[in-house]
């Protein structure tokens, strides 16, 4: 069996030195003291989040996922995913994203795709410190007004 104790926690094993006394420069700065890593499920939770941020996301998903999510949804005690529509590959310091939106009619598609890259890149960064080296938005839909709203707005007028 191989030893992998340092050199200074063997000596207080021992009993030369006591830990008040030990000079606490020979330790490691905390960030070297271990590893983090960080699951790809959270990198989706934060990437949706941020992304429903956005003025005029209206939804994220594909067709078909927002169906099953729907049908999902109306199951009593299930919360909406907050990750449908989120595709991230995590490494070791860097992420992809790669997001299905459907957008609000009548707001700039450039311009929401450009707010949710800024939000999602600023979001991921300050939370999880990996560098964030694409964010793919693939606009999928676009949320209509129903017909049914607007002959009821043309009625009361």
């Amino acid at each position: 069996m191989t030893d992998t104790t340092s050199p200074a926690v063997a000596d207080r094993r021992r009993g030369d030195e006591s830990p008040e006394r030990q000079d606490k420069s020979d330790l490691a700065s905390p960030e070297s003291r271990g590893q983090t890593t960080i699951a790809d499920g959270v990198v989706e939770k934060i990437a949706g989040m941020a992304t429903r941020e956005v003025p005029g996301v209206h939804n994220l998903g594909t067709g078909m996922a927002r169906a099953v999510g729907g049908v999902r949804e109306r199951v009593p005690g299930t919360q909406p995913s907050v990750t449908r529509g989120v595709h991230v590959e995590v490494g070791e310091r860097q992420a992809a994203v790669d997001l299905d939106v459907v957008v609000d009619y009548g707001f700039p598609i450039s311009e929401i795709a450009a707010g949710v890259r800024t939000n999602v890149i600023l979001a991921l960064e300050r939370l999880t410190s990996l560098d964030v080296v694409e964010v793919n938005v693939a606009v999928d839909d676009i949320d209509l007004p129903d017909d049914d709203e607007r002959d009821a707005e043309q009625r009361v007028d």
